[in-house]
């Protein structure tokens, strides 16, 4: 028997793991006590850790579809036929005729952030999708319009704060969302034990509401108004104090004459919050010592999601609270991802190339998913007829999951890397799995960025892998060398190859520690050598003020009258004064949850996680549920203009009147040829098969899939 400390992968709070292995096989993990930073705190999904480590279903060898059956082939074998594929759709319709879509587990890993930017470029194609644009594009792109980085992305310093304002997001449930703050329940209670306030702005009572000060209920995808509403009462009754952001923020002046515009009356009217309410809140944060701002998917996923988030910051500047110890302040992690990636990737950047199909701005060098299936089924020049998917099932997690589906079937060729056969890797022509993340070295690149507090740490592997299996960054490696080999020679794509296996991960690692602000410049010096002496983790301390010399805009200054989104102001005004939308009889409104056993999709095949009641039931308001004659446990047709999906209503008061919820990410039972079992029995549709592709933010393309017309009726 042997114990053995990483960092737990599955979400963004990293959470410390004891794993204790017997005979090469997990026995039972626990939080690790001894981790600084979770500091044994463990939620369900990390125990499950093992579960898809030793899961039946899980491939551990490449396979390719022959009719209606997979069959087995080496890796070699498999290798060339996926290069040899590509390369062909290359040079007959050129390299935009590829297609990326990429998941969330890639930013779990060192590997698929170094290597795929190399093998997009290889390829010659700027077809990137990623599941961050039905996410938080939104921040990205803010943060690379004001801090000159998409992964220059603030949170709050909630260890110091003394009041936290969340708008359109459930941190007790997502971990932290983009937040890495593990066990952020008990760091919530803290924020109130030393006598902070929390307060949860929200369409539904979620899990966070449940232990705030207080909670609002506000009219879904309507987040922007009230704060700029909040902004109004800061700026009109003298409350706006930038403090030290004065010296390098731009704009302040026409920013506040705006935000003039919006009064808490005309905020009442569409968002449903008392304009006393509204002039309450403002007052109170901009009263308070500390306080900061945080929003997430609710706000992001709506229309105006870009100028609702601007507004964030705007408040955060207004009131003094960027880079302030307790307010909106940014980590200086020892791996420097945001200035290494804007050495390494293209990712820095806005509005450089635009969709085929809609012409939709690219953000740090990705389309918006919601226009994924128009480039393959519309025909024309640069049509993408082959499709790469890395750990990724948009059958499931695009808006329109049906169309996707659809579009996966008609390419000429699609290739999958991926543990399972799922609902969107079933159309692969080839399946190349990787091993997971206990069977090889793992080094997080990018949450650390996000987090509340600065830490480090390096996980070793702590299972051996089975023989003739492949880690992800042998995959990628493979496949590229293979794909640079057409253009620069064999021999010389092989001799790059050598210098990568050479030098990544360990020295690749160990050089940017040592060139980061935590290394050879500063006093901890440190190196990827003293990491490894702290298995559970290096504490770097708290949050520190880093600005304005973090930023990456020229000159070091914040405009905060950005163009990109001041020009988007006309529209938000025109939709405060305009009337109701017409919904032909579509008289609710659908939002989404999660749920703290799921993980979007790529969780459900997990029999622990799953336990208990339909996790896909939808929750209708009491009133609602009476004027349709639908009691708890009926099932209803949930309808949109996309098409009808069936749930069991589950009648709850936690949302307010007028809105349904419902989460993503299931209905595996739904389409045949579906590999993981027990995900496949679980009941539930897909509530993404009629989200909308056409309702979208159009300045960072991320779908608007919350505050979605619907209407409800008993099957």
């Amino acid at each position: 028997m042997s114990v053995h400390y990483r960092a737990c992968n599955l979400c963004e709070a990293s959470c410390g793991l004891e794993i204790t292995v017997e005979a090469n096989r997990v026995t039972s993990i626990r939080g690790d006590a001894a981790d600084p930073f979770s500091q044994g705190y463990l939620c369900p999904k990390g125990v499950a850790l093992q579960d898809l480590t030793h899961d039946p279903d899980r491939l551990r060898r490449p396979v390719r579809r022959v009719g209606d059956r997979w069959e087995e082939m080496t890796w070699s074998e498999a290798f060339d036929l996926v290069a040899a594929r590509l390369l062909d759709i290359r040079s007959r319709y050129g390299g935009d005729a590829i297609g990326f879509y990429l998941g969330n587990p890639i930013t779990h890993g060192w590997a698929p952030i170094i290597y795929i930017p190399q093998l997009l470029k290889a390829l010659g194609t700027r077809n990137r999708y990623s599941a961050a644009s039905v996410d938080q594009q939104p921040q990205h792109l803010l943060s690379h319009l004001l801090f000159g980085s998409p992964l220059l992305l603030p949170v709050p310093d909630v260890d110091r704060t003394d009041f936290l304002l969340v708008v359109g997001g459930n941190p007790l449930v997502s971990n932290g969302s983009i937040m890495t703050a593990p066990n952020i329940k008990r760091r919530l209670e803290r924020l109130r034990e030393r006598g902070g306030r929390l307060v949860v702005v929200d369409p539904r009572r979620t899990e966070t509401a449940d232990i705030a000060d207080e909670h609002v209920f506000i009219q879904p995808g309507t987040d922007a108004f009230l704060l700029a509403a909040m902004a109004h009462v800061i700026v009109t009754e003298g409350l706006t104090r930038p403090g030290r952001a004065e010296s390098y923020v731009d704009g302040l002046d026409a920013v506040q004459e705006l935000v003039r515009q919006v009064t808490p009356e005309d905020a009442e009217r569409r968002t449903g919050v008392p304009a006393e309410t509204i002039r309450r809140l403002a007052r109170d944060f901009a009263a308070a010592r500390r306080a900061a701002v945080y929003a997430r998917l609710g706000v992001c996923q709506t229309e105006f999601g870009t100028t609702a988030y601007w507004l964030v910051h705007v408040l955060n500047v207004l009131t003094g609270r960027l880079d302030e110890v307790g307010g909106w302040m940014l980590a200086e992690p020892a791996f420097d991802l945001p200035r290494i990636g804007a050495l390494t990737t293209d990712l820095p950047g806005y509005d450089r190339w635009r969709s085929r199909v809609r012409g939709i701005p690219e953000v740090a060098a990705e389309f918006p998913s919601s226009t994924l299936a128009d480039e393959i089924l519309t025909p024309g020049e640069g049509q993408i007829r082959a499709m790469v998917l890395v750990a990724g099932n948009p059958v499931l997690t695009v808006p329109q999951g049906r169309r996707i589906d659809e579009a996966l079937t008609s390419v000429d060729f699609c290739v999958a890397i991926d543990y399972y056969v799922n609902e969107s890797t079933r159309h692969a022509d080839v399946i190349l799995p990787p091993t997971t993340a206990l069977e090889r070295e793992e080094f997080d690149l990018v949450f650390p960025a996000v987090s509340v507090r600065n830490h480090v740490r390096w996980g070793e592997r702590v299972i051996e892998p089975e023989p003739d299996t492949r880690a992800d960054a042998d995959i990628l490696r493979e496949l590229l060398w293979r794909v640079e080999a057409s253009t620069m020679g064999t021999r010389r794509a092989r001799a790059l190859d050598a210098a990568r296996r050479r030098f990544l991960p360990r020295r690749f690692v160990d050089a940017a520690l040592r060139a980061g602000p935590w290394g050879l410049r500063h006093g901890r010096r440190l190196s990827l050598r003293k990491v490894r002496q702290h298995p559970h983790g290096l504490d770097l301390g708290a949050l520190h003020p880093v600005l304005p010399r973090r930023l990456m805009t020229d000159g070091k200054r914040i405009r905060l009258d950005h163009p990109v989104v001041v020009a988007d102001w006309p529209r938000l005004m025109t939709a405060l004064h305009a009337p109701p939308e017409a919904t032909d009889g579509r008289d609710l409104l659908l939002i989404g949850r999660r749920h703290l056993r799921s993980n979007n999709s790529w969780m459900h095949n997990s029999a622990r996680l799953t336990r208990g009641s339909n996790h896909c039931a939808v929750l209708v308001h009491p009133d609602d549920a009476q004027a349709r004659g639908i009691a708890a446990g009926d099932r209803v047709s949930v309808s949109t203009a996309a098409g009808s999906i069936e749930a069991v209503a589950e009648i709850s008061e936690s949302v307010m009147p007028g809105v349904v919820c419902m989460p993503h990410g299931w209905g595996h039972g739904s389409r045949s040829g579906v590999g993981w079992s027990h995900a496949a029995s679980l009941p539930g549709d897909s509530v993404n098969d009629i989200t909308e592709d056409t309702r979208y933010d159009p300045l960072s393309g991320n779908a608007a899939v919350t505050a979605l017309p619907v209407s409800l009726q008993p099957v």
